[in-house]
């Protein structure tokens, strides 16, 4: 079902998602050139590609993977935000304020505006940009053995998206220089796992328009986006050079790292017995990122433990350090020490961990205005990440109730996601209109259902399903 006329409008105001940038800062982003460009590394000859959703313009990322006699080596080239905004400066104050750039259904709030993000600090096809550009080399069994990054200038040939990746891979015609990532995505998985690594591969509601009518307006719908093979690999060469950097940082004894606590024992003894709700058989050996990674993606169990499973990763933090190290260096759900370094058009904390990344590669001090600033960003972060997280639940909701609307009292096929325990109600999946929402009454785990749609409140944004129907 579709519907036209939402206006997520009131979901900005709401929040007090900023507007417009300042004219300084506007100013700033239209003139910027790179102020760093002496003794750039010359890289326009490794043909890179980038690999984003469709029709994204703030291209953070471009990759380039290689078979070697030994292993593997990456080539990954982040756009060098650092050498286009100015320290102190009227869009670096902007960009503190935002933190990062908030998805909506009918558009983005950028972090930099679209002339920088979307325009000469995007790593668009066939133009050179100023990078910062990460080699990583690899044994054979995809495990990194030594890293550079350096500034560089870098030329993508091709803008590829998930779906078209994962097309080609499954048709082995893959762009040549990807052509190692499925070899390469599939050893990081199983190193994941190894690792201890937990990683949750529950589908994602997303609110999307379908292609719009003469008028320009548009019907929007709720879909489920399961994720691909080639959105795993894609994500592997990320998290592998935020895994690097963290090694970096770390050795170093200065930086920014991204942190997580271990899972407590009461929230994997839950899943445990979810798992068993469920019928999951899970070994007294095995560990919890081995039995999700073993999971049957379209099995409705699977989707009902994988809605359970986000409780192991509570507490995730930012660390700032310099001289001495935090008391938590890791991030549990990676099973390793982590940076994030390669969204930095999108995400404020890459522009500044970048830098200390290369200052440490290059064995030069850290910048003042990085090295300063570190302090800074973890209120920053968790403020925004908490805020978007926020925004991008409202839209769901928002476009759940209006799809709903005038509907009370029908019945509808459902998955039961979590059953009710002492806390909170049940959580049905409703495939027909791709909602997820609480449940009156006492159905199992995984069982698929029939319930009948009870309370659909406009106001607060939540609907409610009854079982028995």
């Amino acid at each position: 079902m579709m519907v036209q006329g939402i206006d997520f409008g009131m979901i900005r105001a709401e929040f007090a998602l900023p507007d417009a940038f300042g004219s300084a800062a506007l100013a700033e982003a239209e003139n910027a050139r790179d102020r760093l460009a002496e003794g750039r590394l010359d890289a326009t000859d490794i043909p890179f590609v980038t690999i984003d959703p469709p029709g994204s313009m703030d291209l953070d990322q471009a990759v380039h993977l290689t078979k070697s006699a030994d292993g593997f080596v990456v080539h990954y080239a982040i756009a060098d935000v650092a050498a286009v905004v100015n320290p102190g400066g009227a869009l670096d104050i902007e960009t503190r304020k935002r933190g990062q750039t908030f998805y909506l259904p009918d558009g983005s709030v950028p972090l930099h505006p679209r002339a920088l993000s979307e325009g000469s600090a995007s790593l668009l096809p066939d133009v050179v940009r100023p990078v910062a550009l990460w080699r990583i080399e690899l044994d054979g069994n995809a495990e990194p053995t030594s890293w550079t990054v350096t500034r560089a200038l870098v030329k993508s040939v091709a803008r590829l998206d998930y779906s078209t990746v994962q097309r080609d891979a499954d048709a082995g015609t893959l762009h040549p220089s990807i052509a190692a990532l499925p070899e390469f995505g599939r050893l990081r998985g199983i190193s994941a796992v190894a690792r201890g690594a937990i990683e949750l591969k529950l589908p994602e509601q997303s609110v999307v328009r379908e292609d719009s009518t003469a008028d320009g307006s548009g019907q929007w719908h709720i879909v489920l986006e399961p994720r691909t093979e080639a959105d795993d690999w894609n994500a592997e060469v990320s998290l592998l050079t935020g895994m690097c950097a963290g090694k970096m940082m770390i050795d170093a004894g200065v930086g920014l790292l991204r942190t997580l606590p271990p899972a407590e024992k009461s929230a994997v003894d839950a899943l445990r017995r979810t798992a068993l709700a469920l019928g999951i058989v899970w070994p007294q050996d095995k560990s919890v990122g081995q039995i999700l990674a073993g999971l049957d993606a379209q099995a409705p169990s699977t989707l009902a433990l994988m809605s359970v499973a986000p409780s192991l990763l509570r507490g995730a933090d930012y660390a700032a350090f310099d001289g001495q190290l935090p008391d938590l260096t890791v991030h549990s759900g990676i099973g390793a020490p982590y940076a994030h370094v390669t969204a930095p058009l999108r995400r404020l904390s890459d522009r500044f961990s970048t830098e200390v990344c290369l200052a440490i590669s290059a064995g030069a001090a850290i910048p003042e205005w990085a090295r300063t600033s570190l302090p800074e960003l973890p209120p920053i972060m968790s403020g925004s990440d908490s805020l978007a997280n926020k925004v991008d639940r409202a839209c769901i909701d928002l476009t759940e109730v209006t799809l709903l609307e005038g509907r009370v009292g029908e019945v509808f096929d459902a998955v039961v996601m979590r059953a009710k325990d002492g806390k909170r109600a049940a959580e049905v999946f409703v495939p027909s209109v791709t909602v997820i929402a609480k449940c009156v009454g006492t159905p199992d785990d995984g069982e698929r259902v029939k319930v009948r749609l009870t309370a659909v409140d406009m106001a607060k944004r939540t609907v409610e399903f009854t079982f028995p129907a």
